[in-house]
């Protein structure tokens, strides 16, 4: 058994003294100050999820809460910079490093609170605390919300390939959204330059339109690169079929520019060979019409050049009967363009047509009956234009397009003696006797139509001879004598008689 411990024993002698010791009075002398030693300060409260709370908004409230305002500060101004660092660098790893810093801010609030010798939880530090970190949070939120609103409107305008729309909803961008998302904001920047590269793109292209095909090499350049990048095939389709509509164009001739050019593109598997289906189905009236145009304009050669293409390309298309009479006129006037400057006058009189014929198809051909005939030879003082002035009117052909024959005439010669009569000088009475000769003209005969030489001959005209008297001029070196050989005296019936035997068959 425990045994009991014993009751201390009472006090018997007089109470102590508990006043000031022995030998001072009772109380202070009246004519002394009292003296006051003041209490040790007490330690501020501290609430660690007050702390942890406030420090959740990035504004450093927590610290301040706990009297901490170098550090409240400071976390304040390291969460700007990290804000102003997402803004302008939009990098997903700057707002890792905004969370990281969240989080850590947040435990450091909390254990510097515990550290504290008095933690005791102070409901309005919480409710303060609180409030501010629920209105940061949700300003964060909300700025977040409106950035992927802008950013769907964006992705959808890009989806219909409308790139005005995606300027639109990205101007409603401010300074807030790119805080809530910047990379996401980001985007829509990157989206919008984009389309500045196709707007560019679709002002090369309608320069294209106006024939210039370095411009439209420029513009296929440019929507080539951009359909390299991920996600704007619509825009870009968007982009082409603006140029695509825009063929033909007023201008035929430009029409074939453009499709010529995109008929030899390189196809590049995507996309942008559409443009080749467009030009081929439209290349073939272009080329026609730019066709009929260089005829009205008399550029022949152009012309023809542009209907062959459409036959070589197009050999059964509804358009090759109208090509191939386009082509055959054009044909035509090339030839008698040809002729014309091949009969233009030499200095000699003789045109170069004479030593380098060319055929014009759409002449008559030579046959019989009368053939209308271009004459040439001599200059304008000739006797040999004398004699073409003699001609009918209906053996003459105004130009070598109503011609069938080319008649090159050389020089006048001597031809077949036809008579001699003895001539007396009447100044001196000798006697001479002059031949009379016909005259003879080589002659050469080509067909219009073929360019062949069908005749190659001397004619010689016949006349009268032995006149009863004419006149001569002497030499001036005292020889009065008369010349012994002379031309006979033409006539028209004479000059026809010879010229007809070329024109007449």
């Amino acid at each position: 058994m425990d045994t009991p411990t014993p009751a201390a024993p009472e006090p018997t002698g007089p109470p102590e003294p508990t006043g000031p010791p022995s030998g001072e009075p009772n109380g202070p002398p009246s004519d002394e100050l009292a003296v006051f030693h003041p209490l040790p300060p007490q330690d501020r409260p501290h609430d660690p999820l007050a702390a942890a709370l406030g420090n959740a908004s990035l504004l450093g409230i927590g610290y301040l809460l706990l009297g901490r305002r170098k550090l409240a500060v400071t976390a304040a101004t390291t969460t700007l910079v990290l804000v102003l660092l997402v803004v302008s660098k939009a990098r997903t790893s700057y707002e890792i490093a905004v969370a990281v810093w969240w989080v850590l801010g947040i435990a450091h609030g909390w254990f510097l609170a515990r550290r504290g010798t008095r933690r005791v939880a102070v409901r309005r530090q919480r409710l303060l605390a609180l409030a501010v970190t629920l209105t940061v949070l949700l300003t964060a939120g909300l700025l977040r919300h409106d950035a992927h609103r802008v950013a769907g409107d964006v992705a959808e305008a890009r989806q219909d390939g409308d790139c005005a729309r995606v300027v639109s909803a990205q101007g409603e961008v401010w300074w807030g959204d790119r805080v809530g998302d910047a990379p996401l904001t980001a985007y829509g920047d990157e989206v919008v330059r984009v389309c500045e590269r196709l707007e560019t793109a679709t002002a090369e292209l309608n320069s294209a339109l106006t024939g210039d095909t370095e411009a439209l090499e420029q513009g296929f350049d440019t929507l080539a690169k951009v359909l390299a990048e991920p996600g704007h095939g619509k825009t870009v389709e968007t982009t082409l079929n603006g140029f695509l509509r825009g063929l033909p164009t007023e201008d035929p001739c430009t029409t074939v520019a453009v499709t010529d050019w995109l008929r030899q593109r390189v196809p590049s598997q995507d996309v942008l060979d559409r443009s080749t289906a467009t030009a081929e189905r439209t290349a073939p009236a272009a080329l026609v019409d730019c066709g009929d145009d260089f005829m009205a304009d008399d550029s022949w050669d152009e012309a023809r050049t542009r209907y062959e293409q459409l036959l070589d390309r197009y050999p059964g298309g509804d358009l090759a009967d109208r090509a191939r009479k386009g082509a055959r006129k054009a044909t035509l006037n090339i030839e008698l363009d040809t002729v014309r400057k091949l009969l233009v006058d030499s200095a000699d009189g003789q045109p170069a047509y004479c030593s380098d014929p060319a055929k014009y198809s759409g002449a008559k051909p030579a046959g019989k009956g009368t053939n209308r005939a271009l004459f040439y030879g001599g200059d304008e003082y000739s006797v040999l234009r004398d004699y073409v002035k003699q001609l009918p009117g209906a053996w003459k052909a105004g130009d070598a397009s109503d011609a069938a024959l080319v008649v090159c005439m050389g020089e006048d010669t001597f031809g077949t003696s036809v008579e001699t009569c003895p001539y007396e000088n009447e100044s001196t009475g000798a006697v001479t006797y002059v031949s009379f000769h016909k005259v003879e003209i080589p002659v050469k005969v080509y067909e219009v139509r073929t360019g062949r030489l069908v005749t190659d001959r001397r004619i010689q005209i016949s006349g009268t001879s032995c006149p009863s008297r004419f006149s001569y001029f002497s030499t001036g070196d005292g020889d009065t004598s008369p010349p012994s050989t002379r031309y006979v005296t033409t006539s028209k019936s004479g000059v026809r008689a010879a010229f007809e035997l070329l024109v007449v068959r």
